[in-house]
């Protein structure tokens, strides 16, 4: 699962992709999530549950409906076959050392001494990203509550739903598989990481409007997959680079998994352009223009209110996920759906077309400065790693 999609804010530019509500005050360029505020970690107030339009089934006009159960057929032949059969797939425990073996503990010890002089900051980001894995069951609940994508028993066999279980089952590996490798290291600690988890679960998420159609989900989620592909290649990278193989191996899986689920989602949103493109560029372009939540916005561990903005600065610093990668992503996508070649489109659908095809060109123009400014941030002290700062 994407974890910080949102984190790149090119303020000095109106209306741009993703910008958070505060930034929208500020011309500078800055490293930050959207929708954090005193709630963060604490349960809505039923008020504001109801604002927020959470766990309400998103309603969708019958002509909207009826493309997507046109698409039914066609996403059981293109899309569930993406899902690899549970006996063919990876487990955690392939990658971990064997607790029945007589060897436990010299694995253990191997372990430990691998991950001994890796520095602060890469388990920092680490650690963030094995938060949002774990936070699972919020993404599959969102999901559920957009009407085409609806599970109604719970084991529905519609190939949207089947799809949406099957990823939300191969992507719980991901969380589990980091965990255990982060809790036998001995470099991180746990307890605050656990609490983090559960305030992170407990808070939910809400995307907004924007986010709430199964045409806007879908591309939302497009970028979400690629994002979290982007990011996990390059923690291999520096797990690598840090002489920790068995790491940077668990980490390019992870990133294949994520690889093949991108796929999935942009296969969808293909599918949707060449049947409504219209609507579809539509939901682009309102998704590039307005700020959205990312899964792991509300992250709080008990005292630190801006938790995500700080492990998404480091992040940023030790390039895992940087302004580049973000506009690389952007352009990735337009030319994978043909966005410029798009024809027969209402005034507001070219308008919406020449944005987004003009967006990734204007975040070139300010992407060395948001960069420039990640590098600058402060230090701060992360309790993941027993308050130390990075």
């Amino acid at each position: 699962m994407a974890m910080m999609l949102n984190y790149l804010a090119f303020q000095s530019l109106p209306s741009v992709a993703l910008l958070p509500t505060r930034a929208q005050r500020s011309l500078k360029l800055s490293v930050t999530s959207s929708l954090y505020s005193s709630s963060k970690g604490k349960p809505l107030s039923s008020g504001r549950a109801k604002e927020a339009n959470i766990n309400v089934v998103h309603r969708m006009s019958p002509e909207k409906v009826e493309i997507f159960k046109s698409m039914e057929d066609w996403a059981r032949s293109n899309i569930l076959t993406l899902l690899k059969p549970v006996e063919k797939s990876w487990q955690p425990q392939d990658f971990l050392p064997n607790p029945a073996s007589d060897g436990f503990i010299e694995q253990v010890n191997e372990l430990r001494e691998r991950t001994k002089d890796i520095p602060d900051d890469y388990f920092v980001v680490l650690v963030g990203d094995m938060i949002t894995e774990e936070a699972l069951p919020t993404y599959q609940a969102l999901i559920n509550s957009t009407e085409t994508f609806y599970d109604e028993t719970g084991s529905d066999n519609t190939p949207w739903a089947t799809w949406t279980r099957g990823w939300s089952a191969e992507e719980n590996r991901h969380g589990d598989l980091l965990n255990k490798y982060l809790y036998l290291s001995g470099r991180v600690d746990m307890k605050q990481i656990e609490k983090t988890t559960q305030y992170l679960i407990g808070s939910g998420t809400d995307f907004g409007p924007r986010a709430s159609t199964p045409c806007a989900l879908t591309i939302y989620t497009s970028f979400q997959e690629r994002a979290t592909f982007v990011s996990h290649g390059n923690t291999a990278k520096l797990a690598m680079k840090y002489g920790d193989e068995k790491l940077a191996q668990i980490c390019g899986t992870i990133a294949a998994d994520e690889k093949r689920h991108e796929t999935a989602y942009t296969k969808i949103t293909g599918k949707l352009f060449e049947l409504d493109p219209n609507e579809t560029i539509m939901a682009f372009a309102k998704i590039m223009r307005s700020k959205i939540s990312m899964p792991a916005h509300l992250m709080y561990d008990g005292h630190d209110e801006n938790l995500f903005d700080h492990f998404a600065n480091v992040a940023s610093r030790i390039g895992v996920y940087t302004a580049r990668d973000y506009g690389e992503i952007l352009e990735h996508l337009v030319g994978l759906w043909n966005v410029e070649k798009l024809t027969g489109l209402s005034g507001e659908g070219r308008e919406a077309q020449d944005y987004v095809c003009g967006l990734a060109q204007r975040l070139k123009k300010v992407e060395e400065r948001a960069l420039t400014r990640a590098m600058k941030e402060p230090t701060v002290s992360f309790r993941w790693i027993y308050g130390r700062e990075v």
